[in-house]
Parts: C-alpha cells; structure tokens; sequence
C-alpha cells in the first residue's frame, strides 16, 4: 500500500491543520468507508420506508439475514485471499502480469466453490425448516455470493492502489441500494423488509460487477499457468490458517454466546444473542479509528524505513546495514507506542460518549453493561492485528500464525468462562485472546529483531532440491604441503 504513503506524505507536507483533517480523511475513506456507506444505506433505506412499523419476526429475520451474509461471507473467504495476496505481489513485483488473471479466476472458483457449500445447506435448511419462502432464501443466497465477490475484488484493486475506485464502487452500489428500496416499496409494492434486501442484493452485485470490470480493464493478457498459483497453497499454508483462525477469532466470542439459554432463534435457522452482538458492534466501532491511524503511519514512516534496509542489504557496507536496521525497528516501536497512545485517548472519548448517549438513543440495559469488557478487547485487538502485519513485513508466516492461533483459543476459552459470569464481564474473552496474541506477537517481533541477520542473509538454497543421494559435504582438500 506504498501509494498511500506517498499521497499522505504529499498532504501533510504542508503542515497546517486543513491539511491534516484533509490527509486524516483521505485515510478514512480508503480503509473503513465501504463499511459506513454500505451501513448508511441501510439506516437510510429504513428510514424512509418507516421501517419500525415492521412488526417484530419480520424485522429480525432481516436483520439476521444481513448479519449472517456479513459473517459468512468474510469466514469462506478468508482461507484464499491471504495466499492469493502473497501470489499477487511476488507476481507483480517479478513484473509477470500475465500470471495474475489465472490467480484472479481460479481464486473467483475457489471462493464461490467454498461459499456455495457452506450457504446452499443453511438455505434449504431455511426454507424446509423454518419455513421461509424460497424468494426469500434465494434472495438471501444471492446477497451472500455477491459480497463473498466484493469483498474478493477489492484484493486485486489494492493490489492495484485503486483504494479510490473501491469506495466509489461501493457509493454506486449503495446510492443504487436506496433507490431501488423505495421503487421496489412504493411502485412495485414489495413487502417492506424484502424491498430493502432486494435493493441490498443488487447493490452487493453492483459493486461486485464494477469491480469485476474494473480488474479485468487493468489486465487483459493470461498466461492461464494456473499451477503456479496451486502451488503457493502448498508452500504458503500457514498464510491460509492465519487469515481463517484471525477472522474466526473476531466472531467466535459470538458464536460462543449463541450457543446459551438467552439466545434467540428466527425461522428455526438464524440464531443470535442480540445485546452481545450489538456490544460488540459498538465496540468495534469505538476502536475503529486504530485502523486509520496504523495504515496513514506505517504507510508515511515505517515503510520508508524497511526500503532502506532492504536497500541497504543489496550491496551496501555492513555499517549501512546495521544503522538501517537500527533506525527501521526503532521505527517499528514508534509506531506501536504511537497507535497506543492516539488509539488509547480517542478509545476513552468515544467510550465516555457512548456511556452517556447511547442510552438516551435506545441503547441500554444490557447491551450497555455488555458492552465494556468488548470495547477494551477491541482495542487491544486492533494492536494485536498492527503486530501481525509487521510480521507478514518479515516474512516470518509461522510466527503470526502462532499468533493467530493462540488469539483465537485464548477468545474461544475466554468466552466459555465468560457466559457464566455477570454481564458486565461478558466481553472479556475478547480481550483475554487479544492480549495473548498482542503479547505473542511483541515476543516474535523481539525475536526478529535479535535474529534479523541469520532470517535475511542465511535463508535459501545453494543447491536445488531434489531427489537422489545427498551431495557430500565436504568443500575442498587441503595439500599437505598446505597443512605443514
């Protein structure tokens, strides 16, 4: 993402406080923005349909549906898209752009593949168990596939640097969403709820087909070497069970807490424990900032820095080196404290607002006590997930799964422990699991630190694999003469 960086560096050159609004900004809008939009479309489309004159199955069936394509959609994706990136960014480095459409399509099978045989069970569930009517469930199908493809394109328009193009995708589709929820409401009258799904799902399929477009615009040639690309799933496995076991981990405390006496079920398919998931959306919410704040800082100051290593390990004097190395970890630490520090003073303020707002909105009783322990979770989450990527930096794909794993057991333990405590401890698996990785990884990255020389310059083969009797070890003879 280096070309944030330098259109960062370019705004906050001049250093006045328009400037940094306008650079904080740009920030937001390339990293959580289509996740606002696509939130605000729906308030929007709700809002003008009157939808709390819904009545109470109809709304949560809904509700439950938009959650679970959320949910599901980002759990089947998860085990490509971290190989697929890898894959993507040797290839464009190597400047082979021919290789990157058979990664694009055989990653687009492998993930509507994956996604069909976790979603067409749960939909005939739905529609012969609870009952729901098949429009509906197909509906619901669609919306499923559709954002498993945004949220799949927009690898390949990072990759690109088109973060610009993502949020106006995803404002075209949700602009879309709005209208086509009062045209289906109003004109074709549509039952409300499905008036505002449908619109959802052709927005989803709107942005997935621009994004499409847009992928395909920018390469055009294929080598179709589609074995090159099954082969980085072999030798880039710990790739596959980091980006499923993190992104389980973000959503197991919930699963957890589905599983107990205060769940609800909608259709005998959709099961949620509502004032837990809504803790915890607000909670994300409050730490969400640590997303803008780590990519504007690492994008400006830390990757400068990792250049000139890397520069400096290609021909430069050890002297270089070193003092490189030095100035890229201390770097490193400047931006761990740094995220901390901002992250921990905007944490407070949004906490404290929340505490004195959200009841008055609607928000309270129990959603509000639960909401404490998840709120200081995701904080330490954010860092935790920073730490990760400094990982993937050093290419050291054992140590973050070693991260990953023991964040996601430490929030699964947590959170059985946790339902048999008071509400106002419900969160703390999140933070229990989130302080074993944020710690893991601190640990790991010390370890680099030490071990740096060895891990860069004593890594690869000098002979090339393969099979048959091993080559003797010995390198040369020494004459007598030359022992004497």
């Amino acid at each position: 993402m280096a070309g944030i960086g330098i259109r960062l560096n370019h705004i906050f050159e001049k250093k006045s406080i328009a400037m940094h609004l306008v650079g904080f900004t740009y920030s937001a809008v390339i990293t959580v923005a289509p996740m606002f939009v696509v939130i605000g479309a729906i308030l929007v489309s709700q809002i003008l349909l009157h939808y709390s004159d819904v009545g109470f199955y109809e709304r949560e069936l809904f509700a439950d549906t938009v959650l679970y394509i959320f949910i599901f959609s980002l759990l089947s994706a998860s085990p490509f898209n971290a190989v697929l990136s890898k894959y993507l960014s040797d290839t464009i480095f190597e400047e082979r752009f021919e290789d990157i459409m058979p990664c694009f399509n055989l990653g687009m099978a492998l993930n509507v593949v994956f996604g069909s045989c976790i979603a067409i069970p749960f939909c005939i569930h739905e529609y012969f168990v609870g009952q729901v009517p098949l429009y509906y469930v197909f509906t619901g199908y669609c919306g499923f596939m559709a954002l498993l493809l945004v949220f799949y394109c927009m690898l390949y328009l990072s990759i690109t640097k088109d973060y610009g193009k993502i949020s106006l995708f995803y404002t075209i589709g949700m602009v879309c969403t709005v209208l086509l929820s009062l045209l289906n409401y109003y004109i074709l009258h549509m039952p409300l709820t499905y008036s505002i799904l449908l619109a959802l799902v052709t927005g989803f399929w709107i942005t997935a087909s621009l994004e499409i477009a847009s992928v395909q615009s920018y390469f055009r040639t294929n080598s179709r070497k589609y074995k090159e690309v099954w082969s980085y799933f072999r030798k880039y496995w710990q790739l596959i069970l980091v980006n499923f076991l993190y992104t389980l981990g973000l959503y197991i405390h919930n699963f957890v807490w589905w599983t107990t006496p205060r769940h609800m079920i909608i259709a005998k398919s959709f099961v949620t424990m509502m004032p837990y998931d809504m803790a915890t959306c607000l909670a994300m919410f409050t730490n969400i900032s640590a997303t803008i704040i780590f990519i504007a800082r690492i994008e400006m100051n830390f990757h400068e820095r990792y250049r000139a290593y890397s520069e400096a390990i290609i021909g430069g004097r050890g002297h270089d080196i070193r003092t490189a190395k030095a100035r890229m970890f201390m770097s490193l630490s400047d931006e761990l404290v740094t995220l901390v520090r901002i992250q921990f003073a905007i944490s407070v303020v949004v906490f404290l607002l929340c505490i004195i707002f959200l009841p008055r909105m609607g928000f309270g009783g129990t959603t509000m006590e639960m909401y404490n322990c998840p709120a200081a979770g995701y904080f330490v989450l954010f860092l935790m997930y920073s730490e990760i990527l400094f990982l993937y930096y050093y290419d050291d794909n054992n140590g973050a799964l070693l991260t990953a794993f023991l964040f996601c057991l430490g929030t699964f333990l947590g959170t059985l422990w946790a339902i048999h405590l008071p509400d106002i401890w419900a969160g703390i698996g999140t933070f229990i699991g989130s302080l074993l990785g944020l710690i893991t990884a601190y640990i790991r990255l010390q370890w680099i630190e030490k071990h740096l020389d060895p891990f860069t310059f004593c890594r690869g083969d000098l002979i090339k694999n393969g099979h048959g009797r091993k080559p003797s070890g010995k390198v040369f003879d020494r004459s007598l003469e030359e022992r004497v």
